[in-house]
């Protein structure tokens, strides 16, 4: 009889999702592998061959923030209308904020975490901004962007709804307003600052 594999992905993401919540609640000092394989109802052996150690695991809660971020702007298909693909992956980009709160904060915002990734992670959290990039290309080319580079036209749409996002995340919303109601305007508003004419 084939042994039962018990240190599986569905563990690997259970541990993930929980040392990330963990993290975002109240920072990577408080996150012990030992407290986290109770958290889970598994063992520390389990903990230790999936991650190795905790720099194991706060390396493997990068990498997941970052392909569940990818993967959810990846759903965002390619229109005749760029400008509004950029105005669609600004929205993508909130409603993965706020459906992993707990992730995003360990790729843009948590200064609790005590974690300085490689360059080869940091490249790829960069790579999330190409589809943005892929999208301005695609309207200075059919005449909707102002000419220049598309690097800094994308970065400003990104500084936008990274600034929103995060001051709605914190709690930081200026009273009386709702970033929920002002998010898709604002992002009109930078796109029609970069628009042609």
């Amino acid at each position: 009889m084939a042994r039962l594999k018990t240190h599986d992905e569905a563990l690997r993401l259970k541990l993930i999702n929980r040392a990330a919540a963990t993290v975002f609640d109240r920072g990577t000092a408080a996150l012990s592998l030992r407290r986290l394989a109770a958290d889970v109802k598994t063992s520390t052996t389990a903990v230790y061959s999936l991650f190795g150690n905790k720099a194991g695991l706060l390396d493997s809660l990068y990498r997941e923030a970052a392909r569940l971020f990818v993967a959810r702007l990846a759903t965002v298909d390619s229109s005749d209308d760029p400008a509004a693909d950029v105005i669609r992956l600004g929205k993508a980009y909130r409603e993965y904020a706020l459906a992993n709160p707990h992730l995003y904060a360990i790729m843009f915002a948590d200064r609790t975490v005590d974690y300085e990734p490689t360059l080869e992670r940091r490249n790829e959290v960069g790579e999330t901004i190409q589809p943005l990039v892929d999208a301005v290309v695609r309207g200075q080319a059919a005449g909707q962007f102002k000419d220049g580079s598309p690097d800094v036209i994308a970065l400003s749409c990104w500084g936008a709804a990274h600034g929103l996002v995060s001051l709605e995340l914190s709690g930081n919303e200026p009273p009386g307003l709702d970033i929920g109601d002002a998010y898709e305007a604002t992002l009109r508003a930078v796109v029609s600052g970069w628009r042609r004419g």
